[in-house]
């Protein structure tokens, strides 16, 4: 690593920066008001406020908005120069990233995602679900709470007789993404299927868009926010939800399932699946850093994980816009900055492994 500045954070008041030797520097801040514009995860939103409220008091001369459009929209708008950041919890297609060498994919943090169900019969018991599982639920093969192969996983659980209702993203969206990806890796392509199991990696396969299965009953929702409030109004529905929004599933009634990972083992997302899922994976993270954390190995490994990008142009402006645009992103994922747990804590996020960071400030180097 160069003698760039590592990290940025607020030190009495003004911004200062720590070379790669430790020496304590000044920054020069430009006093003419910058306007820098986001939009894309609605996973990422809850931190990405926080950072913004947070940031305009270390550089109050930057004013910074935000959106909640997608994972899809935020890759798209970047590229198309329409925001400065896009956010988003999928990496960009090796189809669109050759086509659009000047744009980074900067991995911020690292997210989880849960799958959520209202079964108001649970009575407190946790539900199990598998790969295998879910994809017959969203393929139809399976519609009802108490089918063999659910049963089957959630022995002395009490299941209802009642249809299931999935809920699936009709956004362009990076939880489908990293949702459809855990269907497609947990049920590789099989040359002989049974009705315990569904070709989803032949048939469908990933994407922040798929072209999903007609299934009886199931809904759309835009967004995690909307996706909470149609899983409230559901019962016996069923959806994958970003874990920034936990504490709205858990207000809203709803229970989180343990997922089974690839050792076979059923896990909650705890800080402690979802680290030692990223430890198994990070390591393979290469320089442009479009690596999926899905379906780990390991027997504590969380299965939906990612990580949660920031799409950015490499070239801006003007030297003003990079160097602000730098900054910050330097700060969010400073340790005694953006990603100091009061930040990434309340969402239920982890920070970078220091490796990880590391790629990731090499990355914004190359903003300018």
């Amino acid at each position: 690593m160069n003698t760039r500045v590592a990290s940025i954070v607020h030190s009495l008041g003004r911004v200062v920066a720590f070379t790669a030797g430790g020496v304590l520097l000044p920054l020069a801040v430009a006093h003419a008001t910058l306007t820098i514009s986001e939009t894309g995860s609605t996973l990422i939103l809850p931190l990405f406020k926080s950072w913004v409220a947070a940031y305009n008091k270390v550089e109050p001369d930057l004013q910074m908005t935000t959106g909640a459009t997608g994972s899809a929209a935020g890759i798209a708008e970047a590229i198309a120069k329409h925001v400065q950041i896009g956010t988003s919890d999928a990496y960009m297609s090796d189809n669109d990233a050759m086509a659009n060498p000047q744009i980074l994919n900067i991995p911020l943090a690292i997210s989880a995602q849960t799958v959520v169900a209202n079964l108001p019969e649970l009575r407190g018991a946790t539900l199990k679900l598998s790969g295998p599982v879910l994809a017959l639920i969203y393929s139809g093969k399976i519609s009802e709470w108490d089918a063999a192969p659910i049963a089957s996983i959630n022995q002395g659980v009490h299941l209802p007789h009642h249809a299931i209702v999935p809920v699936r993203r009709g956004d362009g969206s990076g939880d489908t993404f990293v949702f459809t990806q855990f269907l497609t890796f947990s049920t590789p392509d099989q040359q002989h299927l049974t009705s315990q199991n569904f070709n989803w990696e032949g048939k469908i396969g990933y994407g922040t868009t798929v072209s999903w299965p007609a299934v009886s009953g199931a809904l759309t929702a835009a967004g995690n926010q909307e996706m909470v409030q149609k899983l409230s109004r559901t019962p016996y529905s069923v959806g994958y939800l970003g874990a920034s929004f936990k504490d709205d599933a858990d207000k809203a009634g709803l229970q989180i399932a343990m997922l089974q990972n690839q050792a076979g083992k059923f896990v909650l997302p705890t800080t402690a699946t979802v680290t030692a899922a990223a430890a198994e994976l990070t390591p393979r993270t290469p320089p442009d850093q479009r690596l999926t954390l899905v379906f780990a190995p390991g027997a504590d490994s969380y299965p939906l994980i990612n990580y949660e990008y920031a799409v950015v142009s490499s070239k801006q402006s003007n030297p003003q816009v990079a160097s602000a645009i730098s900054n910050f992103l330097l700060w969010c994922i400073a340790p005694q900055g953006g990603s100091a747990p009061g930040f990434l804590e309340p969402v239920h996020f982890i920070g970078l492994p220091t490796s990880i960071r590391a790629l990731s400030e090499l990355q914004i180097t190359k903003i300018q």
